[in-house]
């Protein structure tokens, strides 16, 4: 990602931009290699936004993507399909900018720190890899490939450092967000950055809250008791993270609060509709981020005030509905959420059907089944583990004379290992059997 961002991606995004002149142009031409670019701070800090984009498809792919899939589409992301997107909206000479000389219908698009930049498109991609992918061994359907008639959860191992990583994300949300004020020492700047980490927190706190509240309600209908579930409050959180991520800096605590609550219940709706669909998403990435990121940036439309777009841009031709806007702003938002989801379908989708037409993009069963870590990694652990202590065994146990073939394939595949490392082969007491 930073080879790729470093070589042409920052061109493509940021290559020539002057804030006084008025042509507008689908992507960058100049500053490849970093030529001629000064400010390194500003390259430094635009990649962690390019290199985000590619991390969000990284955990909904876990389990089954091959690595090599992995750097190449961390690769295109990064070096083209992020970049012709940051240029469009984030660029003075980008066509949907609302820091252009003659921004689209004299508003232009306002995306503070990246809901539609960094997350639609980090989520998007992220859906079509998933889908084109299929789910993991065992998740929605049996060794025949029939649909099992409840889906089977593989839960994490550890709440937590699950619990650990969210809290990094969240205190690493304030250098993203606040950061992306870009300076602050200018005018009105410190009313700026205080009001986005105001509004960070306000929006993440409400999502949390009615995830955890909306879930335990929803599972008591379902099961009849309730349950206050760790794993689905933080991934609210950090859906209401994404979704104040482009309106941060212009709009007021209160609305903060209401765009979190929304987020909240459109990540658990999303959540529960991709799994009635049986698309497997690993770590809910795609709820989080394309849905999230698509209320974030309709968000704007609706609750930017006057006096905060006028700190943070400059003017205020069009606001919010809800704060007296005319609408223009709004149809500026759907254009740029169209946009998105559009530029990455056409890109993505042929990218990720040429990866699997030439069997690049899943990984073999059997290196699901034993582990993406030991195969692709040299994780040292497996080596003394067992077929039947793999982690995933548990889930192909219950299918039982199905998936006979498979372990002693398996079996054979590491007795082969250990005879060729020097190693004494397993005993026949671990043979995969019938029973198996």
């Amino acid at each position: 990602a930073a080879l790729g961002f470093y070589s042409v991606g920052y061109a493509f995004a940021y290559g020539g931009m002057d804030f006084s002149d008025p042509q507008k142009t689908f992507i960058g031409t100049e500053n490849f290699f970093l030529m001629g670019v000064d400010n390194l701070m500003f390259w430094m800090f635009q990649f962690a936004f390019a290199a985000s984009s590619a991390t969000i498809v990284a955990g909904t792919l876990a389990e089954r993507c091959q690595m090599a899939a992995y750097l190449c589409y961390s690769l295109a992301l990064t070096g083209f399909v992020y970049p012709v997107v940051a240029h469009s909206i984030w660029s003075p000479q980008g066509f949907l900018s609302a820091k252009a000389v003659d921004p689209l219908w004299g508003v232009g698009v306002i995306d503070f720190a990246g809901s539609s930049v960094v997350h639609l498109t980090g989520g998007s991609t992220a859906l079509i890899a998933t889908y084109l992918l299929g789910p993991r061994r065992g998740r929605f359907y049996d060794h025949r490939g029939i649909p099992l008639a409840e889906p089977v959860e593989f839960p994490g191992h550890s709440a937590a450092l699950q619990m650990l990583g969210a809290f990094i994300l969240w205190f690493g949300w304030y250098g993203f967000n606040t950061g992306s004020a870009l300076s602050i020492t200018g005018p009105n700047r410190e009313f700026i950055v205080s009001l986005v980490a105001v509004n960070t927190t306000l929006a993440a706190a409400s999502a949390g809250v009615t995830t955890l509240i909306a879930n335990f309600y929803l599972v008591e209908r379902i099961t009849g008791e309730g349950s206050f579930t760790l794993s689905a409050t933080m991934n609210g959180c950090l859906g209401g993270l994404v979704s104040i991520t482009g309106s941060c800096g212009v709009v007021e605590p209160w609305a903060a609060v209401i765009i979190g609550f929304v987020a909240g219940l459109s990540y658990l709706v999303t959540s529960k509709l991709l799994v009635r669909l049986r698309i497997d998403d690993a770590v809910d990435a795609i709820p989080v981020h394309m849905t999230n990121g698509i209320w974030g940036t309709f968000a704007v439309g609706l609750f930017a005030s006057p006096p905060r777009i006028e700190y943070a841009y400059g003017q205020s031709n069009d606001v919010g509905v809800f704060m007296g806007g005319n609408g223009t702003l709004l149809l500026c938002q759907i254009i740029s959420i169209l946009f998105v989801l559009g530029w990455v379908a056409c890109l993505m989708v042929p990218f990720f059907c040429l990866l699997n037409y030439m069997g690049r993009l899943r990984s073999e069963s059997v290196d699901e089944v034993e582990g993406l870590d030991y195969r692709y990694h040299g994780s040292r652990k497996q080596d003394t583990m067992t077929v039947e202590e793999t982690p995933t065994m548990h889930i192909l146990h219950p299918y039982g004379e199905g998936n006979r073939q498979l372990l002693q394939n398996i079996k054979r595949y590491e007795e082969r290992r250990l005879r060729e490392s020097g190693q004494v082969p397993l005993s026949n007491n671990n043979t995969a059997t019938e029973g198996d």
